[in-house]
C-alpha cells in the first residue's frame, strides 16, 4: 500500500480554464515516466477549481515527483494560469480500498 501522497489544489484565473485543463491532461505522459509514481489524478473539482493527487510507496517516489517535470512545468506556467499560487500538502495515507488482482 503506497503511505505517501500530495494534493495540490489550482484555481484557474478568470478566461483560463480551457488552459488549465489541457495543461493537466498533456502533464500525463510526463508522469508515466516517474517510476515512483504509483497513481496521478488529474482533477477538476469545479468550474475553475482544479487539482493534483498522487501516490507513492515512499518519500524517494515523492520527492522525486516535486522535483520533475510536472512540477516544473507547473510552477513555469502558474503566473499565467493560477488565480493564485497552487496550494501543495502532503499527506500520509491512512487507509485504501484497492482493486482486486
Amino acid at each position: 500500500m503506497d503511505k505517501l501522497s500530495i494534493l495540490v489544489q489550482l484555481e484557474a484565473k478568470p478566461g483560463k480554464e480551457d488552459e488549465v485543463e489541457k495543461f493537466l491532461k498533456s502533464a500525463l505522459p510526463l508522469v508515466q515516466a516517474e517510476t515512483g509514481t504509483t497513481t496521478w489524478y488529474a482533477l477538476k473539482m469545479g468550474p475553475s477549481k482544479f487539482g493534483i493527487f498522487d501516490t507513492f510507496p515512499d518519500e524517494n517516489g515523492r520527492n522525486a515527483h516535486l522535483g520533475g517535470e510536472v512540477a516544473k512545468a507547473l510552477f513555469a506556467k502558474a503566473e499565467d494560469l493560477f488565480a493564485k499560487p497552487p496550494a501543495i500538502e502532503q499527506p500520509e495515507i491512512l487507509a485504501v480500498k484497492a482493486p482486486r488482482a
